[in-house]
C-alpha cells in the first residue's frame, strides 16, 4: 500500500502571492502573523471550525481581524492547488494496480473544496484520511494507526511519503516504511519495490 500526504506532496503549499494577500488582509506584519497562525493550526487541523481558529489567532496577537470571512476564503483558496505531475502519478500508480491512501492534516472547510475540484483523481484514493474528520493529526501516532486500519492493513504494510521530516519520523515509529518526498520519478522508483 502506498500513502501520500496531500501538501508539500500531490498539492502544492501556499505561494508567496497567497500569503502576501493573507497577510495584507490580517493587518499584522507577516512574521507575527505567520507564528501565530501555525501555533494555532493544529486544533483547525484536528476538527476545530474557521471561526473558532481565526479568533484563536488573533487572541495570540492581541488584536481582532477587521475581516474574518474575507482571511477564510483567502486561506483556503491559497490550500486548493495541485502539482500535475504527481496528479498524473496517482493514475499511473492506480492503473499499475497500487492500492493508495491519502493521509493529510487538513481542515475541515477544505475538505468539500477539494472533494469537489479533484474528485475525479481523488477517486483513485482507496481510503482518504484527513486529521479533521478523525480527530488527531500528524505526527501523533494514532493519525497514522487510523490510515492503515482504515486501508485494512497494518502500519507496516505501509509505504508513506510525505514532505515533513518529522511526520516521516513518526510514520517510522508507527511501524510505516516512510520515505520524505523529493520527486515524482522517486515515487516511481520506490514504488517498484512495493508489492501491489
Amino acid at each position: 500500500m502506498i500513502v501520500f500526504d496531500l501538501y508539500g506532496v500531490i498539492a502544492r503549499t501556499q505561494s508567496p502571492e497567497a500569503r502576501q494577500r493573507i497577510v495584507a488582509l490580517a493587518g499584522v506584519p507577516g512574521e507575527r502573523f505567520w507564528e501565530a497562525y501555525w501555533a494555532c493550526r493544529p486544533a483547525y487541523d484536528a476538527g476545530q471550525d474557521g471561526a473558532a481558529y481565526w479568533g484563536a489567532v488573533a487572541d495570540q496577537l492581541g488584536t481582532r481581524f477587521a475581516d474574518v470571512p474575507a482571511l477564510l476564503a483567502a486561506d483556503l483558496d491559497s490550500w486548493c492547488h495541485v502539482d500535475a505531475d504527481m496528479v498524473a502519478v496517482v493514475h499511473e500508480l492506480a492503473n499499475q494496480g497500487h492500492r493508495l491512501g491519502l493521509l493529510s492534516n487538513i481542515i475541515e472547510d477544505l475538505v468539500p473544496m477539494w472533494e469537489s475540484r479533484h474528485g475525479e483523481w481523488l477517486g483513485r484514493f482507496a481510503a482518504l484520511t484527513y486529521s479533521c474528520r478523525i480527530g488527531v493529526a500528524k505526527p501523533e501516532r494514532r493519525a497514522y494507526e487510523i490510515c492503515a486500519e482504515s486501508m485494512g492493513v497494518a502500519p507496516r504494510d505501509v509505504l508513506f511519503f510525505d514532505d515533513n521530516e518529522v511526520n516521516v519520523v513518526a510514520a517510522r515509529e508507527a511501524g510505516m516504511a516512510a520515505e520524505l518526498f523529493v520527486s515524482p520519478e522517486q515515487v516511481r522508483a520506490l514504488s517498484r519495490a512495493v508489492m501491489r
